[in-house]
């Protein structure tokens, strides 16, 4: 996700934070300790509120850290590759590879509402228990804040409407019940634009009624709206390009630079000649290694234009879609990281022998269209 850094790992996946976390944890402790905590435990010092809205927050955010944990652990353990974990503003985002069975789909989906669901039980039933033993009012208070916060992400998630992870439990239940997974993935992001447009209105009438949370359900709802659209548009991808070969959507032959020039010999010997916004690069024995984004070029100065080869500002292979002409394109999709750009490389016997980038599958989906109907 754009904006993130890398903070450590989970689970041996890389741990990313998006800049809206600290904002996000200190909205948190500002409601806790100048509104919460007061109304629930009235009479205490504002040292007092302050050192235990900040606990919460960052108890909170804990539990956001535990909930995408549990997604990236459990795909894992169903064999699923797992890119990162991302913490931002509207609480995680594991990106991992797609499940190949409804079942899989199924148990990935339920593992982040679970956990969530058993920290806020276990939070909330450890400040009723806290409070009526040892009368600690404050600590108590912030232990059944963090329980109810649990409880509402959890039930929350649990939506029907993807991206959040009852759209998942809905995609994996009707990829079971019917053996269509496209079907599947585009009734839950149907699901997902309807309660998308819902939250964004009752959001908007909540704000014109002297709400302010009412533009946090807006922005959660615009979101939820805009990534289902996506989803859908991927799962039409899917149908339309169901049994298709890699073989079949690939341009070649292909513009490629030697990885070793330094960046000024390749703009002066490549880039100027490529028709292309990006361009594959290989290695001294004629093997690719990497791709290269013509505007990041652009962007690097003059005077480190002698000094950088391209191979160190280029996408290095293992971070690239790779595949075999043989492969099935839709799987080949599924490859594509975020940020690298549509772009697949075709490899065979170690050699590049063609590349599949966005205008070649808006090709094929203009074929498909000029053919017949699309999906519903």
């Amino acid at each position: 996700m754009n904006g993130s850094f890398r903070v450590g790992q989970v689970v041996g996946v890389p741990l990313r934070m998006h800049w809206s976390v600290p904002l996000l944890v200190v909205l948190f402790a500002y409601g806790l300790g100048r509104q919460t905590l007061p109304a629930w435990t009235p009479g205490r010092s504002d040292a007092v509120y302050t050192f235990a809205s900040a606990v919460g927050a960052v108890l909170l955010m804990g539990s956001l850290l535990l909930h995408e944990t549990a997604h990236a652990a459990t795909a894992r353990r169903k064999k699923i590759a797992v890119q990162d974990v991302t913490l931002w503003a509207l609480g995680g985002m594991t990106r991992m590879g797609r499940p190949q069975t409804a079942a899989v789909a199924f148990a990935v989906a339920v593992s982040g509402p679970l956990t969530s669901l058993a920290i806020g039980g276990a939070a909330l039933g450890a400040g009723i228990g806290l409070h009526s033993m040892s009368g600690w009012a404050v600590p108590a208070a912030v232990l059944v804040w963090l329980g109810w916060a649990n409880l509402f992400l959890g039930a929350f998630n649990l939506l029907p409407a993807a991206p959040l992870d009852g759209g998942r439990v809905v995609q994996a239940l009707l990829w079971w019940r019917t053996g269509d997974r496209e079907r599947a993935d585009r009734a839950a992001s149907r699901s997902g634009q309807v309660v998308g447009v819902l939250l964004m209105a009752f959001g908007w009438i909540s704000f014109l009624r002297g709400v302010p949370g009412g533009l946090w359900l807006v922005f959660v709802g615009l979101f939820i709206t805009v990534v289902a659209g996506a989803e859908r548009q991927r799962a039409v991808i899917h149908t339309v390009l169901r049994g298709v070969k890699v073989a079949d959507a690939m341009s070649s032959p292909v513009t490629t630079g030697a990885d070793w020039l330094t960046i000024r010999h390749f703009i002066d010997e490549v880039a100027v000649n490529s028709r292309h916004s990006a361009v594959p690069l290989l290695d001294f024995e004629g093997r690719p290694s990497g791709i290269v984004q013509i505007r990041k070029l652009a962007g690097i100065p003059g005077a480190r234009r002698e000094a950088l080869r391209v191979r160190e500002v280029a996408i290095p292979l293992s971070q690239c879609a790779v595949a075999a002409p043989s492969d099935l394109l839709s799987e080949a999709l599924d490859k594509i990281r975020s940020g690298t750009g549509m772009r697949i490389l075709v490899v065979d016997g170690g050699h590049l022998v063609g590349i599949v980038t966005a205008k070649d599958i808006s090709r094929l989906m203009q074929r498909h269209t000029l053919g017949g109907q699309g999906p519903d």
